[in-house]
């Protein structure tokens, strides 16, 4: 196999951990503004919002776009675990007793 290949293989494998990495931060950071957010409850985010919203909709909106973000997430996991492994696969082909 092309030991160039083989190379971006495991680099795009290698960034997509990178990409995981930062989105499961991510939403860290914004569950715990939604915890603060929810349990002060300022007028402020409502009128961010828009006008005759009411928290009930603000935390469904929120819920489900968290949901969505985590699907995507986890694709992305599935994702680099491919990677990963065909890069682990094509290192093996490639007469992988190399060292790097």
């Amino acid at each position: 196999m092309n030991d160039a290949f083989e190379k971006r293989v495991r680099a795009a494998a290698f960034a997509t951990w990178w990409v995981v990495l930062i989105a499961v931060a991510f939403i860290v950071v914004q569950w715990i503004a939604y915890l603060a957010v929810i349990k002060a409850r300022p007028e402020w985010v409502l009128s961010m919002w828009g006008p005759n919203l009411d928290w009930a909709f603000v935390q469904t909106v929120w819920f489900w776009a968290v949901a969505v973000l985590k699907f995507i997430v986890w694709l992305l996991v599935l994702i680099a675990l491919w990677l990963t492994l065909w890069a682990r696969q094509l290192r093996k082909l490639g007469g992988g007793g190399h060292a790097r």
